[in-house]
């Protein structure tokens, strides 16, 4: 499929790119051959095959919530510039 300089300027217009003349004559060339490839793909028989989002077997990665002890006050505010009591102390922002 020959993709044509018009229809990479229209593509580059909504993308807000600027190609030069060189540049629409390479991409024409460059997404004509995508999109031949494309439709080579279209002619494959895929009956059967059952669609996958990732190469590899996934299981799911994510640790167990367990509940455990969290940082004292004094550890979290050990390093504090400010405090105000048990709280962080930041200047006034807001008037």
């Amino acid at each position: 499929m020959r993709m044509t300089v018009t229809e990479v300027e229209y593509v580059a217009r909504l993308a807000r790119l600027e190609l030069t003349p060189a540049e629409k004559e390479l991409f024409a060339g460059q997404m004509g051959a995508i999109l031949g490839y494309v439709e080579k793909l279209k002619g494959l028989d895929t009956e059967g095959i059952t669609p996958t989002s990732h190469a590899v077997p996934m299981e799911n990665s994510f640790r167990e919530d367990v509940a455990f002890s969290s940082i004292s006050l004094e550890n979290a505010l050990a390093n504090a510039p400010d405090r105000a009591g048990s709280f962080f102390a930041v200047p006034k922002v807001i008037e």
